[in-house]
This record gives C-alpha cells, structure tokens and sequence, in this order.
C-alpha cells in the first residue's frame, strides 16, 4: 500500500498465475487471451494490475512472458509502470493485430484458444480463424474470482471502509433543494482524494406521502429532494477493482411514514434472516427461503436478493419466491466468498420501496460485515 501504486505481493500474482494455468490445462488450451475494454474487463487487472482503460489484450501462454497490449498509445507509459510483470507493448489502434501476430510467433495457429472477457465480435473473427477452437473461459474465470485470497481481502476491506465514507457523506448531505446529480459529488467527494474510484452510485428520491419510485436508478434525475422524501441508495466505492456495496433508505426532514416504516421493518427482518442462515455449506435454496419474510408481509422484491460480489456480479444470483430469476441454483456457499445480501423490499405496485443491505463475507460459521454503516430507516442530514 505505501508503493507509488499499490501492489499485490509476487506470491499473490505467482498465485493467480498458477490457478489460471490450472484451467488452461484442464480445458486443454495452451493459449489464453483476456481482454477488456472501457474500464471493463476484471481479468485484466487481475492478471497483470493494469486496470482497463481504453483496450487492452493480455495474452497468455505456458513457458512464455505475458504479453499486454495497451491502447491508447498515451497509456503504455503508465501501464509499463504498473504491470511490471508483462511485456507491456501498444496496440497502435489496431485492434487485435498485433496481439494475432504474436500468437502466431507462439506456434497457436490451428490450436485451441482460450478467452476471457466480452470479445467484440469484429476482434473475435480474425481470431477465430487463427484458432482451430475459441474455448469460453468465462465462468471459470468468474469461479476462481469467487473466493478472496488473504491479500484480496485486506484491499477490499480499504474498498469497504470507503464506501462506508461515502454513505456517511450522502446522508450529512441529503438536504432538501440538493438534487439527484449533487448528490453523485457529495458521495464521490468522500472517496477521489484518498484514491479510492467510483464503481456504482445509484439513488431514487421520492415523496413518502406519495411515492412513484420502488429502487434506485442508474441514471441521477434532475430532481432535487424535499421534506418528506425517502432517499434509496446503493453506494459502491473501489479500490483498485475492489469494491464495497451499502444500500439504506434515509428520511429526509420529516418522520417515516407508517408504510415506509413498515416496508423497512421487513427489510430488516429479511437481511436478518437471510444473514443467519448463511455460512460455509449454506445453499442458495436456503437463503430464498429465509427471505420468504417477504411475501408472508405481503410484499415483493424488484432488485435482486442476494449476488456474489467483487471480481464480478458473481453467483448465485437470487431473487424471492415473487420474483424468481429462473430456477434457484444448485449452489453451495464456502469460506471466503464475499456476498450482498440486499433486500430491496416494495409493494405489490411497486410504487413504494426502501432498500438496505451490504457486503459481508461468508465464513465457516457464519458471515463476517465488511461495513461500519449504521442500519435502519435512518433521518438525513444530520
């Protein structure tokens, strides 16, 4: 952490490195490209620490140096001080060329070729007739991403600590006349200086006497608050690709309603109950019953229930008994993955919803918080 850019340690690349070469050779493939584009594309980072910029084309081959193609060609020099480990070069705007002609040099001509990442369709062409086979390695990437090393961890409880800021900055700053777009910089404010980035900032701002909202939206409105809102978040502060997640419902000037306060008091008991059944050999089957709270109250969901989280939107994603994405996964929980559990409880017309919810982190007995946000239907602006 005190290095010019934080560094994860050799042992923890050397790791990473060792698990990757173990699914190139279970999926028979002797060649792996990751690619990422506009800020997305984790296995990038994860490979190599560059996080994505413009284009980036990591290449990958047992008994050879990585290779990492950077574009824009302004990047390469950052790049080569961050991902000291490849042989950073520039892609020249061109796209998957050059990264062809040096699979080409590495004999991967008519041979199976792995790739991780979302792969556009004009760079997978060429590829693939290069290729004897293109081999999706996707979820086993997203597999090995489910579980924090030791070292994940003590980046993502900084991640954690400052999202937990940026709650803290939104609700001090959630006053009547601040709109929807003012309040994207009153959260980002508490994280920019100390390094941290933004991952997601999401708000729905609606009267509690006369709601239309049920979740936060993606996009802020120019809707500015007034005495009597519910204010909705879900506030994901990164450090280096390692996010934390808060969602709570805030009253801004006035007193919940007694519907707001009764939505909230079946969130509570939802993420309570959900919570206690989680742990190391808890199934997904079993936390979609415990939310089962839900529907008993007469109220349904719109967001999803329970996600897996850093490294990805990870499995299992779960829904309610209401709304149910699909069947439930055969899923099992072990020790070390790092869970949301986040109750976004609304009525059946979906005119009316508070959320709240965080990241936690499975053990063999439980789950450990990775936040210090305060719980509850909570007033604004204190």
């Amino acid at each position: 952490m005190n290095e010019l850019y934080p560094r994860f340690s050799d042992a923890e690349m050397e790791r990473r490195h060792a698990a990757v070469a173990a699914v190139m050779a279970e999926r028979e493939v002797e060649h792996l490209l990751v690619y990422g584009a506009n800020r997305f594309g984790l296995g990038v980072g994860w490979l190599t620490r560059w996080p994505v910029t413009r284009e980036a084309f990591v290449l990958i081959t047992r008994g050879e140096r990585d290779v990492l193609f950077v574009d824009f060609y302004n990047h390469v020099p950052n790049a080569r001080r961050i991902a000291t480990e490849a042989d950073v070069r520039a892609c020249e705007g061109r796209g998957v060329e050059l990264p062809l002609a040096e699979l080409r040099r590495r004999g991967a001509a008519g041979r199976r070729i792995g790739v991780i990442g979302p792969l556009p369709w004009r760079q997978a062409a060429p590829l693939q007739d290069l290729a004897a086979e293109l081999v999706g390695l996707d979820g086993d990437f997203s597999r090995l991403r489910l579980s924090k090393s030791a070292e994940e961890l003590d980046w993502l409880r900084v991640g954690c600590e400052l999202t937990d800021s940026a709650v803290a900055a939104l609700r001090a700053g959630a006053r009547p006349g601040v709109d929807e777009r003012q309040l994207g910089a009153v959260v980002e404010a508490a994280y920019l200086g100390r390094g941290g980035t933004t991952h997601i900032h999401y708000f729905a701002t609606t009267p509690m006497d006369g709601p239309g909202l049920a979740a936060p939206a993606q996009w802020p409105s120019s809707r500015a608050l007034e005495a009597g809102d519910a204010l909705v978040c879900e506030i994901s502060a990164s450090w280096w690709d390692y996010p934390g997640q808060v969602l709570r419902t805030f009253a801004v000037e006035a007193e919940p309603t007694s519907l707001y306060r009764e939505l909230h008091e079946v969130a509570d008991a939802a993420f309570d109950a959900v919570a206690a059944r989680l742990h190391a050999g808890a199934t997904a089957a079993e936390l979609v019953d415990a939310a089962g709270v839900i529907e008993d109250a007469g109220f349904t969901i719109r967001d999803d229930l329970v996600h897996g989280f850093v490294g990805g939107y990870l499995p299992p994603v779960l829904g309610s008994r209401s709304r149910m994405l699909g069947e439930v996964p055969d899923f099992t929980f072990a020790a070390g993955m790092t869970v949301v559990v986040q109750p976004n409880v609304v009525t059946s017309d979906e005119t009316a919803g508070v959320q709240t919810g965080e990241l936690l982190l499975v053990t063999q007995d439980g789950v450990e918080p990775l936040h210090a946000v305060e719980r509850g239907l909570l007033p604004a602006a204190l």
